[in-house]
């Protein structure tokens, strides 16, 4: 039998070398929660009591995984996007904040159309948290999803029965979405977050990220560091509507490269937005 508040110090002490200790008051407050069903407040009223080994032993299982640097979402099996519990395992990148104000920026922007019924693919779809997200707002739109990755497609094809929305799934490869796509296919919006870390910048990355997230739905190469959005910008010239919609989700300091890239190729309207934190994150541009 034990307090759980010396279990909390017990977080706190073993995982400095990963987090200060406000997040690992914060990741023991998470895991509170999904183990033994205790809010924040249920903890503060009863932290003091004792409880039994087997309930303790649940919590330190967990705490011994977040000691290998293995992300809270992926040990727990979900995250939260946009009010939506969604399914994550590591053939999928955990949904980010940033990301949720991008699918909003959408969101707002075709609420202000006079289009109640949009075709819209999301390129890189991961684990389909910007795809269910956008069929759960806009529930007439057309929703497309590609993933070169199967393990991806299987994750988000799961958080989009869970959620009860349907999406049409595409296994394929962007860079050779020229043999993947008829010619005649249309869309109305096309929207990605592709791979947008270079290799020189993995030095700066948290350790949880470096060992566990997919590779292949992070980096791209040093030399090229615009790769997918010159590829999905291509496509986009190809297979958007006239005055269709170009969303990115963009790496902090390359925004002025991609919106230089979308005018050169003659998209108008290229405008540059900063996340809450003040970061330039993502790009919409209209396709002439």
């Amino acid at each position: 039998m034990r307090q759980l508040a010396s279990v909390e110090q017990q977080f706190i002490d073993e995982l400095t070398d990963f987090y200060d200790a406000g997040e690992a008051r914060q990741l023991y407050l998470l895991v509170l929660e999904d183990q033994l069903g205790w809010t924040r407040h249920d903890y503060l009223r009863r932290r003091q009591e004792l409880i039994d080994d087997q309930r303790i032993n649940r919590l330190l299982e967990v705490l011994s995984s977040l000691k290998k640097a293995k992300p809270i979402q992926y040990i727990l099996g979900y995250t939260w996007f946009m009010g939506m519990k969604l399914t994550v395992d590591q053939a999928v990148l955990i949904p980010r904040p940033e990301t949720e104000e991008l699918v909003q920026l959408i969101i707002d922007q075709q609420r202000s159309t006079h289009n109640d019924s949009p075709s819209i693919i999301d390129i890189g779809t991961g684990s389909g948290c910007i795809a269910v997200a956008l069929k759960r707002a806009l529930p007439r739109a057309i929703l497309h999803a590609l993933d070169v990755s199967k393990d991806a497609l299987r994750v988000a094809k799961q958080n989009a029965d869970t959620q009860g929305v349907s999406i049409e799934w595409i296994q394929a490869d962007i860079l050779e979405w020229d043999v993947t796509f008829q010619t005649d296919q249309l869309f109305d919006t096309v929207v990605s977050n592709p791979p947008y870390i270079t290799d020189q910048e993995r030095s700066e990355m948290h350790a949880n990220v470096l060992a566990h997230e997919p590779h292949l739905a992070l980096f791209v190469g040093d030399s090229a560091p615009l790769l997918f959005y010159e590829h999905i910008a291509a496509f986009a010239l190809k297979h958007l509507r006239r005055g269709g919609n170009l969303y990115f989700e963009i790496n902090r300091n390359y925004g002025l490269a991609v919106c230089d890239l979308l005018q050169k190729k003659g998209f108008k309207d290229v405008q540059l937005y900063p996340d809450l934190q003040g970061a330039d994150r993502m790009i919409h541009a209209k396709k002439i």
